[in-house]
């Protein structure tokens, strides 16, 4: 477990993150990360517009498909 302090940065506020976290994620300054809400917390990870559009794709087949999907879970 890592202990990070939030700073102000301007008009808002972030976290500095270690190298070795920096490593473990695989990114570097100026890359971008996806914050993603799961049931134990946030997850961090580096942006993959692959990604991105999969769970875009994901998103909208379970919206359009809830009844056949509740129907498939009972």
């Amino acid at each position: 477990m890592t202990k990070l302090k939030i700073t102000s940065i301007g008009n808002s506020a972030g976290i500095i993150l270690p190298k070795e976290l920096l490593e473990k994620l695989r990114v570097s300054k100026g890359d971008t990360l996806t914050v993603t809400e799961t049931p134990n917390g946030l997850n961090l990870s580096a942006y993959d517009e692959r990604v991105i559009r999969q769970m875009e794709v994901a998103e909208r087949i379970m919206k359009e498909n809830r009844n056949l999907l509740k129907k498939l879970a009972e």
